[in-house]
């Protein structure tokens, strides 16, 4: 028994926090600084860690899924959110960009492949990541699957989960004149983008708290109001990829391209009342991915901080280190 296991199944289910080892800023050559850091093994078996949004950017958090003894543990700020610079820019910031981040940081790091381990708009990416580099790609574990489809973008942004939330649905929508509301992505993108600071940021604040109030099953409706700069930030970049589709050439495209990495390994860890990102996106990849272990989780919602998601991701996490 090592010194980190009794430890692990406290409350909380984590691993305890580790320092990173090391914190680089990369530059993409395009106008963008990317911030990595790596924590655990140095030797370890490496895990790329891809957070949310787009827009949410890497927390100390995240490092602990991972038993420290084991798992070299790659994380970063995607372009334009948390340590990566030019903050909410939307320049150069596209799905292929990420993409292209993803294998400069993997190559810089002189990692052949690698755990690929993302939720919400980090298991999207996980999934275009591993379409197109699958030979990199060793295992993935997803959390919270979003297909990034119209038809998901229509349940969140019009009126589908407010029929749940009506109290948080009233607040996102009230600032919205009514003429503007059979498209509600697009109205918060001219307030979003419209150059006026202090307007942006009262969109934002909006735009990020309908989300949040949303995220866990144990919440009243009330999101947890985050700071107007990260809020505007998170808003700019998700709106910006919402209203391009998350770039990608025609919907329906990641469930289209699962035979190609239908012989990997992967897991879903899915709230069975995840109302950002309900259950039929990651039982529709289940059923096209013979390799993959869904995993459906009673009371839970869509956070990562859930324990019922906590704890299963730490489950899969130590059982692929031990097969």
């Amino acid at each position: 028994m090592d010194k980190y296991s009794g430890q692990k199944r406290a409350a909380q289910y984590f691993y305890p926090l580790v320092d990173p080892f090391s914190q680089q800023i990369m530059q993409t050559g395009d106008g963008h600084q990317i911030y990595v850091e790596q924590c655990g093994n140095p030797d370890g078996v490496p895990v790329v860690v891809l957070h949310g949004g787009p827009g949410g950017g890497c927390s100390p958090v995240m490092r602990r899924y991972f038993d420290p003894n084991k798992y070299r543990v790659i994380l970063f700020d995607q372009r334009g959110c948390g340590r990566s610079r030019p903050l909410a820019s939307t320049k150069n910031n596209t799905t292929w960009h990420l993409l292209s981040d993803i294998e400069m940081i993997r190559e810089r790091l002189s990692i052949d492949r690698w755990i690929v381990f993302g939720g919400s708009w980090g298991a999207t990416l996980s999934l275009i990541y591993a379409q197109a580099h699958p030979g990199r790609t060793s295992h993935i574990v997803l959390r919270g699957v979003f297909l990034m489809t119209k038809r998901e973008l229509n349940w969140f942004y019009g009126g589908g989960a407010g029929q749940f939330w009506p109290d948080a649905w009233k607040r996102f929508i009230e600032k919205i004149p009514t003429s503007e509301h059979d498209d509600l992505i697009g109205a918060y993108h001219r307030r979003l983008f419209c150059g006026d600071l202090r307007i942006e940021m009262q969109f934002g604040r909006v735009w990020s708290s309908w989300e949040n109030a949303l995220a866990s099953i144990y919440s009243n409706g009330n999101g947890v109001e985050a700071s107007s700069e990260y809020s505007r930030t998170f808003a700019r970049l998700e709106n910006h990829y919402f209203i391009n589709n998350g770039f990608l050439e025609f919907d329906g495209q990641i469930l289209s391209q699962m035979d190609r990495i239908s012989h990997i390994p992967g897991f879903i860890v899915q709230g069975r009342y995840d109302m950002i990102c309900p259950p039929k996106s990651a039982w529709d990849i289940s059923k096209a991915w013979p390799q993959c272990d869904l995993r459906l989780i009673r009371n839970a919602g869509h956070a990562m901080s859930e324990p019922g998601i906590t704890s299963e991701l730490v489950k899969i996490m130590d059982q692929i280190c031990e097969d």
